[in-house]
């Protein structure tokens, strides 16, 4: 099969390839795994740190990718063989230990044991990837291929952070940044929120003009002044900037959540002007999304499956893994990138 693979940690810039296409064995599920046959696969902001270094593989060379979208091809020992054809996600969430107190209250996605599709095994840039039964999630028929994608990190991590923000209807939500996670949360919002009003931070105006068509009622730069005070933000960008700014303007009790595995290391000197009074007093609340749940990404996939909950996303295949990262990284985004493999 072939396979998009990281050999190397390294920058993402235009002038180099981060990744490698490769020819490698179709691999074989153990006992309690199946083989999906990928059909396509979300290209994600975490996969810029994994290969930055950030959030480095487990062992090199990695095969990134955990917004999989594929059928059941085979099982191994002590699988069910009647879910071979059956259409299944991976995300995130490769496996947790299942035993801890964590797991075992629900928060899998604080497990020490956690392992991250991807990174810690071999993810969906490639034409067939593993991973444990309990592990795969069963997609509505009712969404295409790669408009569930998204749904499966950007969405479920999303819906995560949209939980913890404990926002009330009619409260005003802001995001910071709006990319792939941001334009499916907003909409998430709003069926949720009917009355909350909705602010847009971005830097790119591309952005702040897709925020505006999606529903938002302001949008402008990191800098601009909103009309309104929100109550809660959610932050979806690579930059410690944007965090500050935010907890500047939050409402007294607002609640910031950052939805980023990791920032990147060029901002965190701003952290030193991190002041009490202006962005932390008043009550006001900072906190971080961790990973992903099982559960989040069933409940965002069923809620995909009966309310209006459409991915923007733009196409590429699988060979063109490299292109689609690069554009991410120099902040060409409007909505999803997914990565098509072979002909369906």
């Amino acid at each position: 099969m072939i396979a998009m693979r990281l050999h190397h940690l390294g920058a993402v810039t235009s002038s180099r390839d981060p990744l490698s296409l490769d020819t490698i064995p179709v691999p074989e599920p153990d006992a309690g795994e199946i083989l999906i046959k990928v059909h396509c696969c979300g290209v994600c902001r975490t996969e810029l740190d994994e290969i930055e270094g950030r959030t480095p593989p487990a062992e090199l060379p990695m095969t990134p990718g955990h917004q999989v979208i594929g059928r059941v091809q085979k099982v191994g020992a002590n699988v069910d063989p009647k879910i071979v054809g059956q259409r299944v996600g991976a995300a995130w969430i490769h496996s947790a230990c299942g035993d801890c107190s964590w797991c075992t209250s629900g928060l899998e996605n604080l497990c020490p044991e956690f392992q991250a599709c991807g990174r810690d095994a071999h993810g969906g840039y490639a034409e067939y990837m593993c991973i444990r039964a309990e592990f795969a999630h069963p997609v509505p028929p009712v969404l295409r291929d790669t408009d569930a994608a998204p749904l499966l990190c950007a969405g479920a991590v999303g819906l995560r952070a949209l939980k913890l923000c404990r926002l009330v209807d009619g409260e005003t939500l802001a995001f910071t940044g709006f990319g792939a996670s941001a334009h499916l949360v907003l909409q998430m919002a709003r069926h949720w929120f009917p009355s909350t009003r909705i602010l847009v931070f971005a830097r790119n105006p591309v952005e702040r003009d897709f925020a505006l068509k999606l529903g938002a009622v302001w949008s402008g730069d990191t800098e601009e002044t909103p009309p309104l005070t929100p109550s809660a933000i959610i932050d979806t960008t690579p930059a410690w900037k944007p965090v500050l700014a935010g907890m500047e303007r939050l409402a007294p009790g607002g609640r910031m959540v950052i939805n980023a595995i990791r920032k990147e290391s060029d901002d965190q000197n701003l952290l030193q002007g991190l002041d009490y009074t202006r962005h932390l007093w008043k009550e006001k609340l900072l906190r971080t999304v961790a990973n992903v749940t099982r559960a989040d990404v069933r409940e965002t996939l069923e809620l995909a499956s009966r309310v209006t909950l459409t991915p923007e996303v733009s196409v590429y295949p699988l060979e063109q893994a490299n292109q689609a990262l690069i554009e991410l990284k120099a902040g060409k985004i409007r909505g999803a990138k997914v990565l098509t493999i072979g002909q369906r």
